[in-house]
């Protein structure tokens, strides 16, 4: 399989252009209104956040309003083709100007946006963008995630990201162009829902030539007539009707199986007018019978906490990292990961889709309520979902954790409103997928229920979800943080039930940071692991999947299976055999015995 470089992967063009690298940069400390007022004294990496070292300033300090300008040659279009600026991400509201023209505003430090700037461009051939991103430190009210509001990081909260801090690039495109593909995996009937929606001057007569095939051989080649601006279609998919060999059509972390695709719009004179690269897949996901289930079996999730922030680039990282951060998560043993309180670069989604690992979604939180803390979250969440619903690697989306941004759940009407909008809003736009509508915690209305339990006891663990009573009576009596499991007036009915944060075993080299529990040394840290993990799995089938706590070293907080350079704090082969519940080889399962019983031992001595 050839892999995709492109920012944008599933919706790909051959010319484009990347205009990541150094840009000049400036901290607006003299309240400037437009471009030619700037002093721009630094130079700055992009797209790293001038927070982080690998931007090459690494300030920490208080900035509000950060400058970038870049300048460079580009010749307007003679054929009437259009050139589009993206952006990947900006952190928080963002102004942009092209040669001295505002071409586009956005607000929102998560997703993506872009400009056609034909109309700017100058026919001396010189361009010159420049961005005005403006990132209150101290606001409460917009989502920030894991963003800390303090000068020093402090407890679960990290650095700040102010600014640009995802790929820029530019794009040529025709005047009528393809602008949105809508992938639907259809399971049950074996076939894919397909939309297209087009941008420019449309003429009749204009048709969409697609192709689907795998690296084995071609599934369609057909040609679609469109009505006005949009395809809608399910795509049939030959049907092998075997089960066995239905398997090798299917998509799943164990079997990562893609279907590449090819899009031309075509003139009635079978001219190409704009041709794209995306790919899909076929799986099914949903929750019955107090079960998770993929591709029409129950599946039992093994996953990691992912923070996503990385040592020299926090939240930045280059491909080369997204993709190991990916394989990584396999080969410790997790089928998938939740990435917590940030919506991720969507090359990493790429990686996911491709090697195979499933994906919870998760809104990074505000911290107050109020009503402009209302109209963020929910503008920024519906970009979100519009932006990666395509991606097959996503099992799950999560718009609220651990009730962060509506803290008075239990007495406050409108925000368990708001929990209940954001679950059925979710549900709107993306029926396809189960809703967790507040992870952790105080449960309004979800599709699964989630705890969050960081006991470092064992049997406490167990007692709590080792059978359907001991759940039953846990989701009514138990209060992790001081908080009930579920609102009055919620009910579980077929909704599954999982560990969605849990262990947080501290182990440092020094000694220093904080964790949930802490082991002193490599071989109590892995003693630790597996006796927890090892009564997790005790707990199947009350229990549906887990989520632990986490995958890396996060600056203090020394909790990851990882340190933050990515090297594994134990055998690499002794964790996955605890992560996957299950001995490998003869090997294994005497380590897997020899470490939990060792561990239980000392325990009970204790």
């Amino acid at each position: 399989m050839t892999y995709s470089t492109h920012p944008q992967p599933q919706l790909e063009r051959a010319n484009w252009r990347d205009l990541n690298g150094i840009w000049q940069f400036a901290f607006d400390n003299a309240d400037w209104q437009n471009p030619a007022e700037v002093i721009f004294d630094k130079e700055i990496i992009v797209p790293f956040a001038p927070e982080s070292p690998a931007s090459g300033i690494g300030d920490q300090g208080f900035h509000k309003v950060v400058w970038y300008k870049l300048n460079l040659e580009l010749e307007r279009p003679r054929d009437g083709s259009r050139v589009l600026l993206h952006f990947g991400a900006v952190d928080y509201s963002t102004q942009v100007w092209v040669n001295r023209q505002v071409v586009t505003e956005h607000c929102g430090g998560h997703t993506s946006f872009s400009a056609d700037i034909t109309s700017a461009l100058i026919e001396t051939g010189k361009l010159e963008i420049v961005v005005r991103a403006e990132d209150d430190p101290h606001d409460l009210t917009k989502p920030r995630g894991k963003q800390d509001w303090l000068l020093e990081t402090h407890s679960i909260w990290y650095p700040r990201t102010t600014g640009i801090w995802q790929s820029v690039w530019l794009e040529f495109v025709p005047a009528l162009r393809i602008s949105e593909i809508i992938w639907t995996p259809n399971f049950e009937n074996w076939a894919i829902g397909l939309q297209v929606h087009l941008q420019g001057k449309s003429d009749p007569g204009i048709a969409l030539k697609l192709r689907l095939f795998t690296d084995s051989g071609e599934m369609i080649n057909d040609t679609y007539k469109l009505q006005g601006f949009e395809l809608k279609r399910q795509i049939a998919l030959p049907d092998p009707g075997i089960d066995n060999a239905r398997d090798q059509f299917l998509w799943s972390p164990e079997h990562p199986q893609i279907i590449h695709a090819e899009l031309q719009l075509i003139d009635m004179a079978g001219t190409v007018l704009d041709s794209v690269q995306s790919y899909t897949a076929l799986r099914g996901v949903d929750t019955r019978a107090k079960q998770f289930w993929l591709n029409g079996r129950p599946y039992f999730l093994r996953m990691a906490l992912d923070q996503g922030y990385w040592s020299e680039g926090n939240m930045t990282a280059t491909d080369a990292q997204l993709r190991t951060d990916v394989e990584l998560t396999k080969q410790l043993g997790f089928n998938g990961a939740r990435k917590h309180q940030k919506l991720e670069n969507p090359r990493w989604l790429y990686w996911c889709d491709v090697l195979g690992l499933l994906v919870w979604e998760e809104m990074p939180s505000a911290y107050s309520f109020s009503n402009s803390s209302v109209e963020r979250l929910v503008s920024e969440w519906i970009e979100a979902i519009k932006r990666d619903r395509s991606h097959p690697c996503i099992v799950a989306w999560v718009p609220i954790n651990e009730s962060w941004g509506v803290p008075d759940l239990p007495k406050n009407a409108a925000q368990r409103d708001l929990v209940r909008t954001l679950y059925y809003l979710t549900k709107t736009l993306d029926p396809s997928r189960p809703v967790i509508g507040n992870d952790g915690w105080e449960c309004v209305v979800t599709d699964m229920i989630c705890i969050h339990d960081y006991d470092h006891d064992p049997s406490k663990i167990e007692s709590r979800y080792n059978n359907q009573t001991a759940l039953s009576a846990s989701l009514e009596q138990f209060q992790p943080g001081g908080r009930a499991l579920t609102i009055q007036g919620f009910t579980q009915e077929n909704q599954p039930v999982l560990l969605s944060e849990f262990g947080g075993i501290a182990y440092s080299k020094n000694n220093s940071g904080w964790g949930y529990s802490r082991a002193t040394n490599a071989d109590t840290f892995l003693e630790k692991y597996v006796a927890l993990l090892a009564v997790v799995h005790q707990c199947r089938p009350s229990l549906s999947g887990f989520c632990y706590t986490q995958l890396t070293d996060t600056f203090q907080e020394e909790n990851g299976l990882l340190f933050m350079d990515r090297t594994p704090k134990a055998n690499l082969e002794a964790l996955r055999a605890a992560t996957r519940g299950h001995p490998q080889t003869p090997d294994d399962h005497l380590n897997l015995l020899g470490y939990s019983q060792g561990w239980l031992e000392r325990q009970q001595k204790t």
